[in-house]
């Protein structure tokens, strides 16, 4: 039923969407660095947003949006984080969402805002407001490639998506981009997303399926362990593809859940394999647990560690690192249960290291995706987590980021 197409239209792909990316000059590089997302029609939105406790500006004034239950539109930046900026930050957050949205003509909690990029420098709001207002002027039903590459910081490409699927006899549109590639760990990752979809549902059941799939999609992904300040994942649905309004769970909205469920997934692994300075990505399997929770703990106390991720960039098939990662995730745990494989390979089970051909394990090694399956012997459970290796360029590209 799920079948990605048509990615270059992303968040315009649903039928009543427009948006745009502008060069605003709040970037250094000079790149797109201001994004409009639109609906003209009222869109049920739901979102998920960090659990960092020291959370940026815009995150508090896109919460209340998200409370009211609809909103117009999405209004973002790249370049400047206003994170960490005190009072003057919260001014500037609620003079983004208003510049917005009177060039749309819309009520200002109709419009969520969100930033990205350094830490503790304040918005340019001269800057700011002339690229809002061309963004609003250019919108377009062919603008969600450059609103994608105006989100985006040390990312390597703008990740974007979109598929259809039918509900109820009626085909529903989905769309969306994404930036991620550094400072990412769970809850949310270091991410903006935006998801447009044509489907009527209930803002409440859009809130309660976004939530849910949050937990195995971006919630299941770490670059390198540290949580952003300004993450945010945003649902807008307006309902022009015309489909019975979805208001309970059954048929239609298991269908609906699945589909939003392929997108962030998808989202959350292009956002693991795109790591700043990556080279290859890891997909971290851990099953025979007691719990989901166990699983992902392990998975996660794997994913995170710098040892492991630097054996792997190495092409070094240093199992010790895995197990040991294992062994002090806080789960209690057999090492003589448990069995350790690299791309299929058992490479450590009955408490030592297995037997394994050097030639085939080089290959696994040296290949760009690379999957660690990990069996604790102890459960019917299971979790997986999406990361990438430490390189080289991860060190230069952070050492040099405020620069």
């Amino acid at each position: 039923m799920f079948s990605e197409k048509n990615v270059k239209a992303g968040v315009t792909f649903p039928k009543g969407f427009k948006a745009a990316g502008v060069k605003a000059g709040i970037k250094k590089s000079g790149n797109l660095d201001v994004a409009v997302i639109y609906t003209e029609k009222e869109a049920a939105i739901a979102g998920t947003f960090t659990q960092n406790a020291v959370a940026a500006a815009p995150v508090f004034v896109s919460r209340d949006v998200v409370k009211t239950g609809t909103a117009h539109a999405i209004a973002a930046n790249a370049g400047c984080a206003n994170a960490c900026t005190g009072e003057q930050g919260m001014k500037d957050a609620l003079a983004m969402q208003k510049i917005a949205a009177e060039a749309l003509g819309c009520a200002a909690n109709d419009v969520v805002v969100a930033s990205t990029g350094v830490i503790g420098v304040n918005l340019p709001m001269d800057k700011m407001e002339k690229g809002l207002k061309q963004a609003v002027a250019e919108l377009d039903e062919n603008g969600s490639e450059k609103a994608g590459n105006a989100i985006i910081t040390t990312d390597t490409y703008s990740k974007a998506c979109a598929t259809t699927v039918t509900i109820g006899g009626k085909e529903v549109r989905f769309g969306a981009i994404a930036k991620g590639s550094g400072m990412i760990q769970p809850n949310m990752a270091t991410m903006l997303c935006f998801i447009t979809t044509d489907a009527a549902i209930d803002s409440k059941l859009l809130q309660q399926a976004l939530s849910e799939i949050v937990e195995v999609s971006f919630n299941m992904i770490s670059i390198d362990g540290d949580m952003s300040t300004n993450d945010m994942c945003i649902v807008l649905a307006n309902g022009e593809a015309g489909n019975a309004k979805i208001t309970a769970v059954g048929d239609d909205y298991e269908t609906f859940k699945n589909a939003l469920q392929s997108i962030c997934q998808g989202l959350a692994k292009r956002i693991a394999a795109d790591g700043e300075g990556a080279t290859k990505f890891l997909t971290v399997n851990v099953k025979g647990t007691k719990s989901f929770a166990d699983a992902k703990t392990i998975a996660m106390s794997v994913a995170k560690s710098p040892l492991v991720k630097t054996a792997f960039f190495g092409e070094d098939p240093n199992w010790g690192r895995v197990i040991c990662a294992v062994g002090y995730a806080g789960v209690p745990m057999d090492p003589q249960k448990t069995v350790v494989k690299f791309g299929g390979i058992p490479v450590y089970a009955n408490g030592v290291g297995a037997a394994f051909d050097e030639e085939a394990l080089r290959t696994v090694m040296s290949a760009h995706d690379i999957v660690i399956d990990i069996d604790m012997g102890d459960g019917e459970e299971e979790a997986t987590v999406w990361t990438c290796d430490f390189s080289y360029e991860y060190v230069k590209i952070n050492g040099e980021y405020h620069t």
